[in-house]
């Protein structure tokens, strides 16, 4: 089979597919539309199946080496009370990691050191695809270095642009698309190092979470999630999470004021609320968020995402063909993925998107009643994936950051 690919989007999921692709022996180009790579973004948890995944990537050992582990923690109300404990040990012994937590900008750094100079190209976004050719796909592109359009040949395209995919879109024209899942969220790295007493928090209100996970620097990452109408933005966010915030447990408060004004970002959450009909067309694969974005409740986004690109790889070493080794790539991820989407809109339902007094009553007194081993039951039942093998690299063969 040929062995050329270009990957749409230089996200998590999409370097990841890079890295698998060169593994296996093929030949790639990743487009990015965004002109700089800012390394914008603030935390991630990366469960088990997620440093598994970058285990078969080659990447695993660097990812540890710079997050700091997820052992004490767990979830309160906002008066501080506890409704469950994680026991990371306890996942550490059943998976042998516990759950990790890195700035985003620090995985994205570790998976571009893993390819070689000019693989990445930015600001150039794809305008078309020319699937005409039964076995090669034309991407079209604006943007080119120089100025004009351009396109590129590939055996194969993978499509990991993010929830509001131009590729799937162009695949997939009568699919509803994403939709706003009601919640939007806040989002910052702390601007100096805090004394926090757990690694990783999540607190429930009415219709509100606030959570944060620290990191290996003493810096901390916090998210609040608010139910909220789509695009409502505020002048001074760091002032408005301040108000509605007020009273609420430390160190909410501590987070907050340990942050810059400018460090916050915020983004309406939006899903893959009908799942695709296929994660494949032809000879272009959707991963990630493309092909099933999902909400943040189980923390499982980017995990499925490098899961899907290792199994890609797989499926195209183990393959006689490209079409039979993409046609595996769907079966083995369709189902899972979407399970896990649909468990995580579950989550939220129960979790930060209740707001009724008497079902946040009924919620709060159920999880202090359940048996102290269900939350790392739970974690388990997504986190328990085992990768496959994928090939090493030949020895000698150059990886350095992608700038």
């Amino acid at each position: 089979m040929g062995n050329t690919a270009v990957v749409v989007g230089a996200g998590i999921g999409g370097l990841a597919a890079a890295v698998g692709l060169r593994r296996v022996g093929w030949e790639v180009r990743v487009v990015e539309r965004a002109p700089v790579l800012a390394d914008a973004g603030a935390g991630i948890s990366l469960a088990a199946n997620g440093i598994r995944a970058l285990d078969a990537l080659g990447v695993g050992a660097a990812v540890r080496a710079a997050a700091r582990g997820q052992y004490t923690g767990g979830t309160r109300t906002p008066g501080g009370s506890w409704l469950a404990r994680m026991d990371g040990a306890a996942l550490e012994r059943a998976l042998g990691t516990p759950i990790v937590g890195i700035p985003r900008a620090a995985l994205h750094r570790l998976l571009r050191g893993a390819l070689p100079p000019g693989v990445l190209t930015v600001g150039a976004e794809v305008t078309g695809l020319d699937r005409s050719a039964p076995d090669r796909v034309r991407v079209l592109l604006n943007g080119a270095p120089d100025g004009t359009g351009a396109s590129m040949d590939a055996d194969l395209v993978v499509a990991a642009d993010g929830v509001h995919s131009r590729v799937r879109g162009l695949l997939l024209p009568s699919h509803p698309g994403p939709a706003y899942s009601g919640s939007t969220v806040f989002r910052a790295i702390t601007d100096r190092p805090l004394d926090l007493r757990t690694d990783f928090e999540i607190t429930w209100g009415r219709g509100a979470e606030f959570g944060h996970i620290a990191f290996a620097d003493g810096r901390a990452e916090w998210h609040a999630v608010l139910n909220a109408p789509a695009g409502v933005r505020h002048a001074d966010p760091l002032a408005e999470l301040r108000g509605r915030f007020a009273g609420w447990h430390e160190p909410v408060a501590r987070l907050l004021a340990a942050t810059r004004p400018d460090a916050v970002l915020h983004h309406d959450v939006h899903e893959l609320a009908t799942p695709l009909p296929s994660f494949v067309t032809g000879r272009v694969a959707l991963l990630g968020d493309a092909a099933h974005a999902m909400t943040p409740n189980l923390g499982q986004g980017a995990c499925q995402a490098l899961e899907d690109a290792v199994v890609l790889a797989a499926a195209l070493a183990d393959a006689a063909d490209t079409g039979t080794a993409l046609a595996a790539y769907d079966a083995q991820r369709r189902p899972r993925a979407t399970s896990v989407a649909t468990a995580a809109r579950r989550a939220g339902r129960m979790g930060q998107r209740l707001s009724s007094p008497p079902a946040v009553a009924l919620r709060n007194a159920a999880l202090r009643m359940a048996p102290s081993g269900m939350a790392v039951r739970m974690i388990l039942r997504h986190a328990d994936w085992t990768a496959p093998r994928l090939p090493t690299p030949e020895a000698g063969e150059r990886q350095s950051p992608v700038e």
